[in-house]
């Protein structure tokens, strides 16, 4: 099976660069996402052993833990797990207490009883605990699904990352983009799997050979699910427009940003598909902010305390697909609730003149704000490519910063992109998805 995965795996045409290539071999790591088959690296007190779908789990033995209110599975390898009494009631798998229709929980919390004794614990013949509670409600946990779900701090990071898929590879001038056919992405599952696990490590992945004509970014967002529509429209056209209400639509220099800061939930991904490019200019220009954003914690903590801590306000006003007038608050450099990179914010066009900050704090924001936008634009750390008709380049609009140099524009079209959005859980929705079929049909 392994030897037939593999040559599915040559044939699906990707081209990585042999530096990002040696460099994943050199770091022994799984293919993206793990590997299209993995499910989980099962992680307990046990050393750490990895396995797939087809190794089973085996249970020793199990005994109560009254004291702390546990459940402590032994398992065959010498680890154990230790699982909440509460959390195994309401997670019971029974019809009574799951759709499993819809994988979904019918135990409402109103009738949980948080404080819930067990009456008789067993392992049964076919592998599996069996509970019987003071209420005289019985669950059966398998003994495969018990432990996907250890609560041990390595089995849950190891969750995590099969779920969201949060490693990143970062990058500088040094960038070799990945590079797959955009045919093969529509019509090949494991191709659109590589494409998607890649867009999440790297932050950016181009598609060669579309159709040049508009309307493609429809197909390509139906392969994954749907796309986000906008006030610029379900699709956008990038060219030089009279009037233009975006500096986006101009043939001028576009300074690095990302898009729409403005929107409280900005789009997670972004595709530019080239129908023309100019003769002279319009070189793409794209940062790994996340990669920059490391380095200013460390050139300067204060400058990047004050970036992930102010609130910037970004207003977009004008008529498109509507009229509208947007206004949100951003910090420029985005964490999540554990102080993890979650996204930047950052477009000098929309930036709004209202600074909600005191008097003081002003120039020590632009002071750090600066040094933000220097750091990005360092030779070291921006990488140059010029789009040709037929690609289709797709990146993370959290993470990724993009600009491109001014071009010639005369009477006629000179360089036209078609551009669209997808939010990220419609994109990782698709991923998770994929990665399922995948390991099913295998």
């Amino acid at each position: 099976m392994w030897a037939s995965l593999a040559k599915n795996l040559l044939r699906s045409k990707v081209q990585f660069s042999a530096a990002y290539t040696s460099l994943k071999a050199a770091r022994n790591r799984r293919f993206p996402c793990g590997s299209l088959l993995h499910v989980s690296r099962w992680q307990h007190t046990a050393p750490v052993y990895e396995q797939t779908c087809l190794t089973e789990a085996m249970i020793r033995n199990v005994e109560t833990l009254d004291a702390e209110r546990f459940v402590c599975v032994h398992w065959e390898d010498g680890g154990r797990s230790l699982y909440p009494y509460v959390w195994l009631r309401d997670n019971c798998q029974c019809p009574h207490c799951f759709l499993h229709s819809a994988k979904a929980r019918k135990l409402p919390i109103e009738n949980l009883d948080v404080n819930t004794g067990l009456s008789h614990l067993n392992l049964t013949d076919t592998n599996k605990v069996s509970i019987t509670w003071p209420d005289n409600h019985q669950s059966e946990f398998d003994a495969q699904w018990l432990k996907k779900r250890c609560f041990s701090k390595e089995s849950r990071a190891e969750m995590q990352e099969e779920l969201f898929v949060q490693e990143h590879q970062y990058w500088g001038s040094d960038l070799k983009i990945p590079t797959m056919s955009y045919e093969d992405v529509l019509k090949c599952d494991q191709t659109a799997l590589q494409w998607l696990c890649t867009l999440r490590e790297m932050g950016i992945v181009l598609l060669e050979g579309a159709p040049v004509k508009q309307g493609e970014l429809v197909r390509l967002g139906r392969r994954i699910g749907y796309m986000r529509h906008t006030f610029y429209g379900y699709t956008w056209q990038v060219q030089d427009k009279i009037d233009a209400n975006n500096v986006a639509y101009t043939s001028g220099k576009l300074s690095l940003h990302t898009d729409y800061p403005a929107l409280q939930y900005p789009p997670g991904v972004q595709f530019l598909h080239c129908l023309k490019q100019a003769e002279s200019g319009g070189e793409s220009e794209v940062v790994d902010g996340f990669n920059v954003c490391n380095k200013l914690r460390k050139q300067n903590p204060a400058a990047y305390d004050i970036l992930t801590s102010t609130e910037i306000d970004f207003t977009d006003t004008g008529v498109d697909y509507c009229d509208f007038s947007l206004q949100s608050k951003q910090q420029i450099i985005e964490l999540d609730p554990s102080g993890e990179l979650l996204r930047i914010n950052f477009n000098n066009a929309t930036r709004d003149s209202v600074l909600n900050v005191p008097p003081e704090k002003v120039q020590p924001f632009y002071s750090a704000l600066k040094e933000f936008v220097d750091l990005m634009n360092q030779p070291e750390n921006t990488f140059y490519y010029k789009m040709r008709p037929g690609q289709v380049v797709t990146f993370d609009n959290w993470r990724i910063l993009h600009g491109r140099k001014s071009y010639e524009s005369g009477g006629e079209v000179s360089r036209h992109l078609e551009g669209s959005y997808l939010d990220w859980d419609v994109v990782m929705s698709r991923l998770r998805a994929l990665k399922r079929k995948l390991q099913n049909s295998s």
